[in-house]
């Protein structure tokens, strides 16, 4: 299926694990697409593939990655340098800070293209320096982090099936029919019409500090990822070693409570601007292709925004491919654009202000739905 070609880099390693669950092959009048899948797109999309592996796309460029993690080592040395040398004063303090959040968000962009296997193309090399980015720079669990990620590509947007939209209906009421499914219902576990006025002072800032760090430590527990604990308790290590040191206790919780603030700001609001303002339903069980473009949309390409980032303004290629190395989307967008002109599928691309505004807007759109149903009688 394009969902295993698209996961797995080394198929035969995997089929290795997969013949022990071989319950038999579909008989000779069975259809091989079913009728929700669009079986021309199918065809076409494989044929596309096909021509993405001739080109080469999917052969990372080992220099370019190399210099990101040189980037984001100088960073967070740097951060710590900047407070030896200077004093911790206020002006010094927030330079370093300021560095460190850089280097935090570049690294959960650098353990995303590892978690991917994009990096390298032996597969156990992606996980190893994925342990040391994920775990030992940032501290949360590797595993963790491709458990929960793996699920939000198989189905992105689907309801119960994606983790990424679990906020909805606890904290945010998301997508247009479930707003109105909530207000039909008389749910309501927060007020949904002011959602668009909340949302700047709860999940952006609140998610790394608070939800993410509990409950990557509770997975790793509860599923015995030992290694991966071990590797967190080097990062907790070195950071407290370092800057404590350095800082008085005060000094030090803020300049942690902050970066991890800033990090999650910058974080949500580059994650959810691809997703939130799209289509966000049950799993109609579509098609590969339909299922990844419904859920996704893309930035405008520029080298900030590239940066900035992470290439997930090149949200759609790397949904459709998700194991190609970022530097190659931009090669191969103009070939998904022509597909999804083909196929008169709509190819969002927005200017990067314009998507950071489209939460919001989508957020309000779908919290009025709510409170109009809610209040009918």
């Amino acid at each position: 299926q394009d969902a295993f070609v698209a996961f797995h880099v080394n198929k035969v390693l995997v089929s290795k694990y997969l013949k022990p669950l071989q319950i038999g092959e579909l008989a000779p009048d069975q259809p091989t697409v079913e009728p929700t899948k669009n079986e021309m797109l199918v065809k076409d999309f494989r044929e596309l593939r096909a021509t993405v592996e001739r080109m080469g796309l999917l052969e990372p460029n080992q220099l370019f990655f190399f210099l990101l993690l040189a980037h984001i080592l100088l960073l967070d040395t740097a951060a710590w340098l900047i407070l030896f040398y200077f004093g911790t004063s206020l002006l010094p303090f927030v330079f370093s800070l300021l560095l460190l959040t850089i280097s935090q968000v570049q690294a959960s962009w650098l353990q995303h293209d590892l978690g991917h296997l994009s990096v390298f193309r032996k597969t156990k090399w992606n996980h190893l320096l994925h342990k040391f980015v994920m775990c030992h720079l940032i501290g949360a669990s590797a595993k963790w982090w491709t458990l929960l990620h793996s699920q939000h590509h198989a189905k992105p947007n689907c309801f119960h099936k994606d983790p990424d939209i679990d906020m909805h209906p606890f904290l945010f009421t998301l997508g247009k029919k479930f707003s109105v499914e909530l207000g039909i219902k008389k749910k309501k576990y927060m007020p949904y019409n002011h959602q668009h006025k909340y949302f700047f002072i709860t999940l952006p800032p609140l998610l790394f500090p608070t939800y993410f760090h509990c409950h990557t430590f509770y997975i790793a527990y509860t599923k015995k990822y030992w290694a991966d604990l071990a590797w967190m308790l080097t990062f907790y290590i070195r950071f407290f070693y370092t800057y404590g040191s350095l800082l008085e206790t005060k000094t030090l919780t803020s300049l942690i409570s902050l970066h991890r603030m800033l990090e999650s700001s910058w974080f949500v609001w580059v994650s959810q601007m691809n997703h939130i303002p799209m289509d966000i339903d049950y799993d109609k069980n579509l098609d590969w292709v339909s299922t990844q473009l419904l859920a996704t949309c893309n930035v405008e390409q520029s080298l900030f925004n590239d940066w900035f980032t992470g290439h997930l303004n090149f949200q759609i290629e790397h949904h459709l491919f998700p194991t190609m190395p970022r530097h190659n989307y931009c090669k191969v967008a103009p070939l998904v654009k022509s597909l999804c002109a083909k196929h008169g599928i709509e190819y969002q691309c927005k200017p990067l202000l314009t998507a950071f505004a489209d939460i919001v807007h989508s957020l309000k759109t779908s919290g009025e739905l709510w409170h109009d149903a809610y209040l009918h009688k």
